[in-house]
């Protein structure tokens, strides 16, 4: 088995960003500009050991109906598989408990799942793996896969739940599905992937249950021009069924990211161009997904530069039908790139969200942007320290306290990452 404390998180392996996080920011500011953290319990709950719990949760956690925490790891599981795991976090009086669901082998069934998962209209467990199916140069050009509640299946040594593949990319369909997958009213599933399609600049695809399985349709394929390249975070779907996401990369004339819209039309889809990123000013490089307000505003972030240098968060709101930009906050700068995951609103507009490379030890921080009389103010809720966890990669989720829960893809006890908890 590879030393999993050798294995660097694998979007900084993958290619996929490298272009992103080759140059290093220009200069360095302090994180004066932030608010210190007000009184705010930090926990960690669990410390992936690399054997069959995992190692390396890159994707956040999903939360269900009555709390409990479902997630994925991109390397560890159980006898000697070291592909990743899906897991369920569950709470109980006497603390949390981890149970793997399903356990990754390296075949076309798929392996290194970075992508949060998604619980279905069925209650089922839906996701992505980054490798595995068919194409790619033989490591596969990733899956998307089903659990069932293991209630109802028998289970094996290998696949704790019924894992089903709905679909394995080959490349002029897609290729590495990331982000987060998002269904409509129908039980349609909506995604990107990074890479594949017909100019290799990524896609937006759907998959349409049927009788016999998952019919699978490429919705739009990125030429990696003014268009944008390499859609990261996934799509959500506003209540007219149009698809909102960004690319990493693409836009005129910087190249440094896009954010679109895609709309049904007839038999097909009309895509949107809303914003092109400019870098200085507006930041670039936006790798998380968005998210909506109550308003159906736009929030979103954007992972470097911007006009303090550590990337942005930013709002795009509808008027007379266009999209206009605001900068809600620059975030100081550290040694790499700061935001690269979607941000999560509480019921009263408070944004939460990561940072992974800046922080007084640079391994990334937890922040908050409070409405403030037509601003924001910023708050520092935990700098990361390697020791309690480090580069937190994904998004967070709010249970019904106020409680705001966790990944960070390296550092803690194991190296592998943890899973950790902060009470207002």
């Amino acid at each position: 088995m590879t030393n999993p404390a050798q294995h660097s998180t694998s979007i900084f392996d993958s290619g996929l960003r490298e272009s992103a996080f080759a140059l290093a920011l220009a200069w360095v500011l302090t994180m004066a500009a932030m608010q210190p953290a007000q009184a705010q319990t930090f926990t960690v709950l669990h410390d992936f050991t690399g054997g069959a719990d995992g190692y390396q949760p890159v994707a956040g956690l999903t939360k269900d109906a009555v709390g409990n925490l479902y997630g994925t790891t991109y390397l560890g599981g159980e006898g000697g598989f070291t592909s990743g795991v899906v897991f369920k976090f569950k709470s109980r009086d006497s603390g949390w408990i981890l149970s793997t669901l399903a356990d990754f082998g390296n075949d076309d069934n798929g392996y290194n799942p970075e992508s949060r998962v998604v619980l279905g209209p069925d209650n089922a467990i839906y996701s992505t793996t980054l490798f595995g199916g068919v194409g790619c140069g033989g490591n596969g050009c990733g899956t998307v896969f089903k659990l069932v509640p293991a209630a109802s299946v028998p289970r094996t040594a290998r696949n704790l739940d019924a894992k089903t593949v709905l679909h394995r990319f080959s490349g002029p369909d897609g290729a590495k599905p990331l982000g987060d997958l998002a269904f409509d009213a129908a039980g349609n599933l909506y995604g990107t992937t990074a890479s594949g399609g017909a100019y290799n600049g990524g896609t937006v695809y759907e998959l349409t249950p049927t009788a016999d399985g998952w019919t699978h349709k490429l919705l739009y394929s990125f030429a990696g021009g003014a268009d944008g390249y390499q859609p990261l975070g996934g799509v959500i779907l506003d209540q007219a069924g149009n698809l909102y996401g960004t690319t990493q990369q693409g836009g005129a004339p910087n190249n440094y990211g896009t954010v679109f819209e895609l709309s049904p039309s007839g038999s097909g889809w009309t895509y949107q161009l809303l914003h092109v990123f400019k870098n200085p000013t507006d930041g670039g490089w936006p790798v998380g997904g968005l998210i909506f307000d109550p308003s159906g505003n736009l929030f979103g972030t954007a992972s470097v530069e911007g006009p303090t240098g550590g990337g942005t968060v930013f709002e795009l709101s509808r008027s007379n039908g266009t999209w206009i930009f605001a900068l809600v906050y620059g975030l100081p700068a550290g040694n790499g790139p700061g935001p690269q995951a979607s941000l999560v609103m509480d019921a009263y507009g408070n944004l939460y969200g990561t940072t992974t490379d800046n922080g007084a030890d640079d391994v990334g921080t937890v922040f908050e942007l409070s409405p403030s009389g037509g601003g924001w103010v910023a708050t520092i809720l935990h700098v990361f320290s390697f020791g309690d966890g480090g580069l937190p990669i994904s998004s967070l989720v709010l249970d019904a306290d106020g409680n705001l829960y966790g990944t960070t893809s390296e550092g803690g006890m194991y190296g592998g990452g943890n899973i950790f908890e902060i009470m207002p």
